[in-house]
């Protein structure tokens, strides 16, 4: 259990001071144990960052369905992701955090977020051509542009939602914009 605490404890450092500004020490402190007893868990800073990044990717898995074919009914599901988020405001606040210092080619989750960024782009697409052959998609709008736009709007409105929560609509803004390039009801 002392590994699932201190990993709670990085998230809440890294979204105060993001993955850079924190500390080991600063992390151990809040975990309540001592900087050698973190170490003994996570030998480096980049060992906890993985951690992170892992833990994060296993609590989306564990709410995707990952049965789930391109088409309609995943941007159903993303649109319930979405939802989910707003409710679940920290681990958005590192995820954006996380993504805009990863750009450094030397951050130590660099190559995380270019695979993570390759394959939600790649699910995109499939679900932007699936939706094409369906019929589903309005004419003339391409499925690269839509594909690779969509995933800016995620991640774009994500930002906009933190910084002013009051002002952004993320979910109906999500929906609106999927709306737009559909043929039929998002629902």
């Amino acid at each position: 259990m002392r590994r699932e605490d201190i990993i709670t404890a990085a998230i809440e450092v890294y979204r105060e001071a993001g993955y850079n500004g924190s500390s080991l020490r600063e992390v151990a402190k809040r975990a309540g144990i001592t900087h050698a007893g973190l170490l003994y868990y996570f030998p480096t800073k980049e060992a906890l960052l993985a951690a992170v990044l892992e833990r994060r990717d296993a609590e989306d898995t564990e709410r995707e369905k990952l049965d789930i074919a391109p088409g309609i009914d995943l941007l159903r599901h993303l649109i319930a992701l979405a939802e989910y988020n707003v409710a679940h405001r920290g681990i958005v606040e590192v995820y954006a955090r996380l993504a805009a210092e990863a750009v450094a080619p030397g951050h130590p989750a660099h190559e995380y977020f270019i695979r993570h960024y390759r394959i939600a782009r790649e699910s995109a697409l499939a679900t932007f051509r699936t939706l094409a052959a369906n019929g589903e998609l309005r004419p003339g709008v391409d499925p690269e542009a839509a594909a690779v736009a969509f995933i800016a709007m995620e991640d774009g409105l994500q930002v906009q939602w933190l910084t002013t929560p009051d002002e952004i609509d993320l979910v109906g803004s999500l929906r609106f914009y999927l709306q737009s390039l559909l043929t039929v009801p998002l629902g």
